[in-house]
């Protein structure tokens, strides 16, 4: 049984992490820059640590310094949420080998699905439906250049390591390929210390479907369903909706079968996330999330179900709380990110919070750390809130979250509510009918 939990993040997932623990009689530990000594998890955690100034990498990206800190205080525990060391294996590995429960996946399937390769090769083994594409890394111009001919255009080059849209290239044609093959690889390098790419089949407008699956690493696992993130710019999610509009049921329990048996295959455990994209009728295997995602509150709006204090659960020895049985889908969800950064040229606009108001009602939630005074560092991600509406179905959703956008108020910044008001105001929006490549257009064009 875990007592006591270093919460290795910072804005509102550690606040998120701090409200699980303290509903389950946990004691929590916040570490913080000396960029964040004033953020709203470390006033709330039972106990902070400074481990290092305002950079990430001398921060929150510290290992030495984190590990110092969760000796110092006791914990018998570390939560990563997502980003920084959240799908670094090595930490993982180091966590459990000072004698502390690491609340996320097993180093080795970490680093299993960090690498893209190997987490395809892994699909294909456990029956999950990949894109077509190379076999394994590509190693030389020429090979990259018969492997895309015999998929046949366009494809795109990837780096195995990537994400974020770094180290992918679209290849139109054969005379493309070169340049694509050698840009990829010195952007991997480069971002990732990784130059390995593979090239797979490029579908021109898909849908991005994500499959939330939880397991205990002792054979038991389970799908909650599945979530819409096709509304992307520059590849980073910015609203994202459950279940996706466009599946008929048997798709949907088809799809989330063949996600919660590969979990239990590979012995999975914690939570994790099957991304896919899905055009005319099927699924396309792109990548493993190894952590509790930014979206996964809309998720547990649908099914009722705390992800978070599960992954607690699982990381402490216990088993799987649920069957798939018990996991019911109940109306609908959407969340909106909203971010610090103007809602046209998306600068970011780090600064003082003179207002702030959170909308409220049935079927509301933020989840946020700002307060009135507050000043978000320049320093990290933008992302400042996510507001969550939940609806008997799509339609009173989409009601909800027009009337609590209008309530929502932060001053002193910008943000990008603006964007999310017309986005949702869209036709094309509400009718369903978007593709990863819908907000892009949209924003050239309103």
């Amino acid at each position: 049984m875990i007592n006591k939990v270093l919460i290795a993040n910072r804005g509102e997932i550690a606040l998120r992490i701090h409200r699980a623990c303290k509903e389950m009689g946990i004691s929590t530990v916040a570490v913080h820059s000396t960029a964040d000594s004033y953020a709203m998890h470390v006033r709330l955690a039972d106990e902070s640590v400074c481990i290092g100034p305002p950079s990430a990498a001398e921060s929150y990206l510290n290992i030495p310094a984190i590990l110092s800190a969760a000796t110092l205080t006791g914990a018998d525990a570390i939560h990563p949420g997502y980003g920084f060391l959240s799908e670094n294996a090595n930490f993982a590995r180091i966590v459990e080998e000072h004698g502390m429960a690491f609340i996320g996946p097993t180093a080795v399937s970490i680093a299993t699905m960090g690498d893209k390769v190997a987490a395809k090769d892994a699909m294909r083994i456990a029956g999950v439906p990949v894109v077509p594409g190379s076999d394994g890394a590509v190693e030389s111009v020429s090979d990259a250049t018969r492997i895309a001919g015999e998929i046949g255009y366009p494809v795109i080059v990837k780096a195995a390591s990537g994400g974020g849209g770094r180290g992918m290239k679209v290849v139109q044609a054969p005379d493309g390929i070169e340049l694509a093959f050698k840009m990829a690889r010195t952007e991997a390098k480069a971002n990732f210390g990784d130059d390995t790419v593979y090239i797979e089949k490029y579908l021109g407008q898909p849908r991005h479907v994500e499959v939330q699956v939880i397991g205990d690493g002792q054979g038991n696992a389970v799908h909650l369903f599945e979530r819409d993130c096709s509304l992307q710019r520059n590849h980073q999610k910015v609203l994202e909706e459950a279940p996706c509009p466009v599946l008929d049921d048997a798709t949907r329990r088809r799809i989330g079968t063949i996600c919660a048996e590969a979990t239990a295959k590979m012995n999975y455990r914690s939570a994790g996330t099957f991304e896919f994209l899905y055009e005319n009728g099927e699924f396309f295997f792109i990548e493993m999330n190894t952590r509790v995602q930014v979206e996964h509150p809309i998720t547990e709006m649908i099914c009722n179900f705390d992800i978070v204090a599960e992954m607690i659960r699982i990381a402490g020895g216990a088993p799987l709380s649920i069957k798939q049985s018990d996991v019911v889908m109940e109306g609908h969800a959407i969340e909106c990110r909203i971010n610090a950064e103007d809602p046209i040229s998306f600068t970011p606009s780090p600064g003082m919070v003179e207002e702030y108001h959170a909308p409220g009602g049935l079927g509301v939630r933020v989840d946020s750390a700002l307060y009135a005074g507050y000043r978000i560092p320049p320093y990290y991600d933008s992302l400042i809130a996510k507001l969550i509406v939940h609806g008997r179905n799509r339609d009173e959703a989409l009601m909800r979250l027009r009337r609590v956008l209008g309530e929502m108020a932060v001053s002193g910044i910008s943000t990008t509510i603006p964007l999310h008001q017309r986005v949702v105001d869209a036709p094309s929006f509400a009718s369903a009918e978007y593709d990863i490549h819908w907000l892009e257009r949209f924003v050239e064009t309103s």
